[in-house]
This record gives structure tokens, C-alpha cells and sequence, in this order.
């Protein structure tokens, strides 16, 4: 299950935060090793927060991750559901019922 997630950190001075934000990093890179965040990768938006493309089994395993890593950086998260390519293909191939 595909999940892309957009935070936007609360209130705050960055430079406050600048540890939790390394911190993050180190707690992300294990998931980014294991596919578990896609493209080995999470993005920083312009201004303040990220993005990551989850790729999770369940929506507890989602919610087990985002509640680790709001223990890091407090935000608010937009998290949206994702088809891959494939799963597109093999939807769209599919005989309508």
C-alpha cells in the first residue's frame, strides 16, 4: 500500500528544532534501507516540512511510523493514498463490472 505523506511542522522556531531534524533523519534511514520510505528519500518542501512515499502492508504499520515520527518533529500530516503504476495498469485492464 502506497501512502504519500506531507508535513507541515507546528508552530516553531527551526532553529529549535534543528536536532529533532537530524534526529529524524537517523530514524528514517533504516525505513529508506528497506523500502519501506521509497526512493531512499524524503523531500523537504519550501519553506518548513517533508514529504515521503510509504510503502507499508497495513494502515497500523502507516500509523505505527507517523506516530514514531511525530515523536521527532510535531506537524500536522496529510497522508494520501496511492495506486502504483502497476496496480493502475492491472485495474485499468480489468473487464468492467
Amino acid at each position: 500500500m502506497l501512502y504519500l505523506v506531507i508535513t507541515t511542522p507546528l508552530p516553531g522556531k527551526p532553529s529549535e528544532a534543528q536536532s529533532d531534524r537530524q534526529e529524524l533523519w537517523k530514524w528514517a534511514a533504516p525505513l529508506m534501507d528497506r523500502g519501506i520510505i521509497r526512493d531512499r528519500y524524503m523531500y523537504a518542501k519550501v519553506g518548513r516540512g517533508r514529504m515521503a512515499l510509504f510503502d507499508v502492508s497495513s494502515n497500523e504499520e502507516l500509523h505505527g511510523y507517523l506516530s514514531q515520527w511525530l515523536e521527532f518533529v510535531p506537524a500536522e500530516m496529510q497522508v494520501i493514498p496511492l495506486m502504483d503504476s502497476q496496480a493502475m495498469m492491472d485495474y485499468l485492464a480489468s473487464p468492467t463490472t
